[in-house]
């Protein structure tokens, strides 16, 4: 699966893993580790990868570390669901300055799960945010469901020379 990027140069795209569990040591990162290496194969250069405890404060202040002064993709793994803990989208739209919920839909609509995914996608600067759910499996299918769009959403964000 190629995708153009343009200038040939492969963009950049950093990982945040949103899990009191992974926070505290107690539980394996496989959800990160899987977007990793699915940008990867993609032609994604991660250039930063994370991880936070569940909490709307503390998603917002992580990502908007993250983004600040960084142009590309910012994919979120888990605090997408109906638990107590899960906000990711609000600490997510805290940060936000323009939603994207096309990318969010298509997201959701991959699988009959993704639609008790509350995750949202949106842009700060010249960064895409993107949350995806805490499963491995579901994680990779959202990411997927628009990764063969990112290239072209950045390019317009960065507003390169792009022919429609």
């Amino acid at each position: 699966m190629s995708h153009d990027h343009g200038s040939g140069a492969p963009q950049q795209a950093k990982v945040l893993t949103v899990s009191d569990g992974v926070a505290h040591g107690v539980r394996d990162d496989a959800s990160g580790r899987a977007l990793v290496a699915h940008l990867t194969t993609a032609g994604f250069d991660v250039v930063d990868q994370r991880v936070t405890a569940d909490g709307a404060d503390l998603v917002a202040g992580v990502l908007r570390e993250m983004a600040d002064g960084f142009a590309g993709l910012i994919v979120s793994t888990g605090g997408t669901g109906f638990a107590p803990r899960d906000q990711t989208p609000e600490g997510t739209r805290a940060v936000i300055e323009r939603e994207a919920p096309g990318l969010a839909e298509a997201m959701r609509l991959c699988s009959p799960l993704g639609r008790l995914s509350r995750g949202v996608v949106g842009i700060r600067g010249m960064a895409i945010i993107a949350n995806t759910p805490g499963s491995t499996k579901g994680c990779v299918e959202q990411l997927d469901a628009v990764l063969d769009v990112i290239p072209h959403a950045l390019r317009l964000l960065h507003d390169a020379d792009t022919s429609h």
